[in-house]
């Protein structure tokens, strides 16, 4: 992988102005997934800093399914996914966490062993809200956090403090 293909990949990384609301720019990572070679270049860049030392990737729902399920593959192992509530038909575990304006869940099977080191992956840091309530939710279940990372952190958000350390691929 080169400096050259991120460069590239973060360029296909469209920017919706008020989307879904007024003032919100909206980062589309739907480009970046359609080119071979430019998701090839993030799922390296993702896997690097962490290399053999997860056993299973951890998606979260929905854009991080998309990521973690090409990281497993390419890392060789499996998947899981972390979904909203009431989505899974046997899940094990529920965290709530603060949006914006109320609240929301996020659940997971139990059907990785106590002890399973897990890699915890989305498409954006932000807040960091999403994705501390999957390291708790990992924690609950007894699994390991061998790292977090995204492709992109959208800076001056506090993402970092409130769930960092995180490995992002792209920072704006």
């Amino acid at each position: 992988m080169t400096t050259e293909a991120l460069a590239r990949a973060e360029s296909l990384i469209a920017t919706i102005p008020d989307f879904p609301d007024p003032g919100i720019l909206f980062r589309d990572i739907s480009p970046l997934l359609a080119d071979a070679a430019a998701m090839r270049a993030v799922v390296d860049a993702v896997i690097r800093p962490f290399a053999d030392e997860f056993d299973v990737v951890a998606g979260v729902e929905a854009r991080g399914f998309l990521l973690a399920g090409a990281v497993a593959v390419a890392a060789g192992v499996g998947m899981a996914p972390i979904r909203k509530a009431g989505k899974l038909p046997r899940p094990a575990a529920s965290v709530d966490y603060a949006l914006e304006y109320g609240t929301a869940a996020i659940e997971m099977s139990g059907d990785l062993a106590p002890g399973t080191r897990v890699l915890l992956v989305d498409d954006i840091l932000a807040t960091g809200g999403t994705l501390r309530a999957g390291q708790q939710l990992l924690a609950e279940l007894g699994l390991v956090l061998a790292g977090t990372a995204v492709i992109m952190e959208l800076g001056g958000l506090g993402g970092q403090a409130a769930c960092g350390p995180v490995h992002s691929v792209f920072r704006v």
